[in-house]
């Protein structure tokens, strides 16, 4: 008798903690389906027409994002600060990650005139910032992310800080940042993101690339399941996205082991002065061979992706 009422009094208690855990895994699933809904902002463009199907993510076809880091202001639509596009290939298990210069000038598509690159964003939002990246890289770009670079830090600290590996020992706006490898808080990450006075606007993308990496995998590590209402209140604010929750579900159920090789590229050019203005122009040799790079990483065809 007294066994049997251990037995029930056992099954009880993992009665309860399985009754608890799925409340709690409900919860999660509906704070994330709710924030979801709350960054999801749809494009009124039409599907990209460097792309001849619709991508399957059962049969884990390619894809890429365009991520804006954007300077928002008040009663200005600010311009995109940080330009990245990232191809993945669930497939290989890969990312490539390419920093567009901000200063790059090319034809800013529905103007017709060229101009600094991050100039879209203001002229046309991420419609146009997309529209420009597609022109100018000849590849589709099948979503945007949108990120308000003042609550970088936000993110940053939402999911614990983030590890980098500093190439540059430099001090900036209170902080100092030794070589080698350092932990960053969210205002540690937007001061070391955001400085080129001491080497360059290239030196700069590298250090946003390396914050951006370090929040894709903190961010994807289990241990900060305990901070995701911080998370989730930082993105549903802070962040934009024409991903529908669905495809967010999707993507991490058939994409995820991608991150585990993510490879970095940088755009470079030469400087130079048109009207007194300063721009920064991509040999095109140089545009070629990324795009040509970032085609075979989508499995495309060239000669069907080419409108150039």
């Amino acid at each position: 008798m007294l066994k049997k009422k251990w037995f029930v009094l056992l099954v009880s208690i993992i009665s309860i903690i399985i009754i608890g855990v799925g409340i709690f895994t409900f919860s999660i699933y509906r704070s994330l389906e709710n924030t979801a809904t709350s960054m999801h902002t749809p494009l009124e463009r039409a599907n990209s027409d460097k792309r001849t199907s619709e991508i399957d993510f059962k049969q884990r076809d390619p894809l890429s994002f365009l991520v804006l880091g954007v300077d928002e202001r008040t009663g200005d639509k600010g311009r995109s600060d940080s330009m990245m596009l990232l191809t993945v290939n669930p497939n290989k298990k890969s990312i490539q990650m390419v920093s567009i210069p901000r200063d790059t000038r090319t034809e800013i598509i529905g103007k017709g005139f060229e101009d600094k690159i991050n100039h879209a964003y203001a002229f046309g939002g991420p419609e146009m910032s997309i529209a420009t990246v597609e022109n100018f890289l000849d590849i589709p770009v099948d979503y945007f992310v949108q990120i308000n670079m003042e609550s970088f830090k936000d993110i940053v600290d939402a999911v614990g800080g983030v590890t980098v590996n500093n190439k540059l020992e430099f001090s900036q706006n209170g902080h100092h940042f030794p070589l080698g490898e350092i932990t960053l808080n969210g205002e540690e990450a937007l001061s070391f993101s955001r400085m080129r006075s001491i080497d360059s606007d290239f030196g700069r993308q590298q250090r946003q690339r390396d914050i951006l990496q370090g929040v894709i995998n903190k961010g994807a590590n289990i241990s900060s399941i305990t901070k995701i209402d911080d998370i989730l209140n930082v993105l549903g604010t802070n962040v934009r996205t024409n991903l529908t929750f669905d495809e967010m579900v999707d993507i991490q159920a058939n994409y995820k082991d991608a991150r585990h090789n993510l490879t970095q590229h940088q755009l470079t050019g030469s400087g130079t002065k048109i009207d007194n203005i300063y721009y920064l122009i991509v040999a095109e040799e140089d545009r070629l061979a990324i795009s040509k790079q970032l085609k075979e990483h989508l499995e495309l065809d060239s000669d069907v992706a080419s409108n150039n």
